[in-house]
């Protein structure tokens, strides 16, 4: 694969292109990183049940109960984040349906356990990982069916990952809206929201459903839908998850799959004060069908200096995608290196999710913008990425997904997503190999807090970070109050907990 003027693009320069939203969770290391790369984990108080206790929970549920005394467990307990490898957990259950999700919540109630809920195990801060406070893992990602009916509706387990739901919706032409890295579950993902490369076009991940399987505190299985159960059916479409209940599937509306173009556009980072003008102007209003990502890139994978990265997604006629590129091309300079494609929807999103076997450790947080950068921003922004290479990180910056097209078909609060208008949602990530996870953290952090001055406080609950103040009106805005309600409604004792709670 090369580009126009026959320059090698590599596979990881087309994925740090052209994927979106939750890229750095693919990049990765072996599975046998040093757990030097993670926080300790704080000693708690929780209660552990004696081994008698758990063989009853065991004997209870369908699934398989892995203790620390179990080979399994080793493998069981890891998150995609390398960094949280020494997480332990009191025990890790793998859970074989919503029965066993309620059976554990009961068992956990009656013992004062808290419970950490796992899909495709990508949570930013760990928390997935039941590590601190120990907890009880509810790891649901055998529940990984995926089935499409006549009707076009589709049937998705909370543990199916994005690359077999891509996969199997794509061999009968269907598709939904959704993120880009191959691994990331599909729970997670929806209850944020859910920002991808068709999300201009087709709308939210969690715009698309319909229907959801889901335990409540209680230990009710509820099937939720816009009339049963309503402000739970809100609140579970861009309220994030780990708050309200264990989702265990969702039904939703699938889309005619689209052929994709796409182009990878790349320039060395001192052509941003051009093109990320011109790339704001174009890609948030541009015709709902193009999808782009602008992203500044530093560190030692770029050891001839950073980059600026474009990608841009068409599902539209294909004799139209250069006519659509010329929004922005027209107003830059000519990138160094362009690659082209065009693909079946199947296609499309099995290169984008890249290769899913592989972790790396990462600190990562957000911003959602409202506002386009002025110049002063633009140059705050370049001297961040810049400052990367100081650092000794793998690779760290700046990635910006362009919202609006479809998104802002449905009103700020019509689900929990409150940022319908927003321009798009910012993502700050560091990748390392070695050394302790507070430089990626410090790193990330520091270019939030530079680029406030212009983004101010919204962040994107997807990508979710511990630091972030006042998390209830970062994340939800004015849909917040209406988010405690519901958990008051649906989970007044507060038995499922988050560091960033309602």
């Amino acid at each position: 694969m090369t580009s126009s003027g026959g320059t090698a693009w590599t596979r990881r320069g087309v994925l740090a292109a052209g994927a979106a939203g939750l890229v750095t969770s693919c990049r990765s290391e072996s599975p046998g990183a040093s757990p030097s790369a993670g926080p300790t984990t704080t000693p708690t108080t929780t209660p552990v049940p004696t081994p008698p206790t758990w063989a009853r929970l065991a004997r209870s549920v369908e699934g398989r109960l892995l203790l620390p005394r179990e080979p399994a467990y080793d493998v069981a307990r890891l998150l995609q984040n390398p960094r949280y490898d020494d997480q332990r957990p009191l025990a890790v259950l793998t859970v074989a349906s919503a029965r066993d999700v309620a059976t554990a919540i009961g068992f956990a109630r009656q013992r004062g356990l808290p419970v950490a809920i796992r899909s495709g195990g990508h949570s930013y801060p760990g928390w997935s990982g039941g590590g601190s406070p120990r907890a009880l893992v509810l790891d649901c990602r055998a529940l990984s069916t995926v089935d499409l009916a006549a009707d076009g509706t589709a049937t998705i387990g909370a543990g199916a990952t994005l690359a077999p739901v891509y996969d199997t919706l794509g061999s009968r032409d269907r598709a939904i809206a959704g993120g880009s890295c191959a691994t990331v579950g599909v729970a997670g993902l929806t209850l944020g929201g859910g920002v991808g490369v068709l999300t201009r076009g087709l709308g939210l991940t969690c715009d698309a459903v319909t229907a959801m399987e889901v335990v409540t505190a209680d230990g009710r299985i509820r099937r939720v839908t816009a009339d049963d159960d309503p402000d739970l059916f809100w609140a579970l479409r861009g309220g994030g998850g780990g708050h309200l209940g264990v989702v265990t599937s969702f039904e939703m509306r699938t889309s005619a799959a689209p052929d994709v173009g796409s182009a990878f556009l790349q320039w060395p980072l001192s052509a941003a004060p051009e093109v990320l003008p011109a790339w704001q102007a174009w890609a948030p209003g541009a015709d709902p069908r193009l999808w782009s990502t602008i992203k500044a890139l530093g560190g030692t994978e770029h050891p001839d200096g950073p980059v600026l990265l474009v990608s841009a997604t068409w599902t539209g006629p294909a004799n139209a995608f250069a006519a659509q590129l010329a929004g922005l091309l027209d107003h830059v300079p000519a990138p160094g290196v362009r690659v082209d494609h065009r693909r079946a929807y199947r296609d499309a999103m099995r290169a984008y999710g890249g290769d899913d076997s592989t972790r790396e450790a990462f600190g990562a947080t957000s911003h959602v913008a409202y506002d386009p950068l002025p110049d002063a921003g633009i140059a705050a922004l370049v001297g961040q990425v810049e400052d990367a290479a100081a650092t000794g990180l793998l690779e760290a910056g700046i990635s910006i997904d362009a919202l609006g097209g479809r998104v802002r078909d449905l009103a700020p609060d019509a689900t929990a997503f409150v940022h319908r208008e927003a321009l798009a949602t910012v993502q700050y990530t560091a990748t390392y190999t070695h050394g302790p996870p507070a430089t990626a953290d410090d790193y990330v952090r520091g270019f939030r807090s530079t680029m406030s001055p212009w983004w101010g406080r919204h962040a994107y609950v997807n990508y979710a970070d511990a630091a972030i103040e006042d998390p209830s009106s970062a994340y939800f805005g004015a849909n917040a109050p209406r988010l405690r309600s519901v958990r008051e409604t649906y989970d007044p004792d507060r038995f499922f907990t988050q560091l960033q709670d309602y």
